[in-house]
């Protein structure tokens, strides 16, 4: 069980359709109605802040850079 966030957000209508856009996150999202626009972002930003999972181990690998070089 996650954790709760709240975000502000704008809805307006453009066209057939309704636009919510996150204030918080550069996330948007659209549908035929307000409310559906509202539950499309809601999801969209569950996703956005989902915990990435890995299909594979992670290839770690050591570079050297040269810093501080004239």
């Amino acid at each position: 069980m996650g954790m709760k966030k709240p975000s502000a957000a704008t809805t307006w209508r453009e066209g057939d359709w309704y636009v919510a856009q996150c204030l918080d996150v550069d996330i948007a999202s659209q549908g035929r109605s307000e409310q559906e626009a509202i539950a499309n972002l809601k999801e969209a930003l569950e996703l956005h802040f989902e915990q990435p999972q890995a299909t594979r181990s992670p290839r770690v690998q050591f570079i050297e850079v040269e810093v501080g070089a004239a």
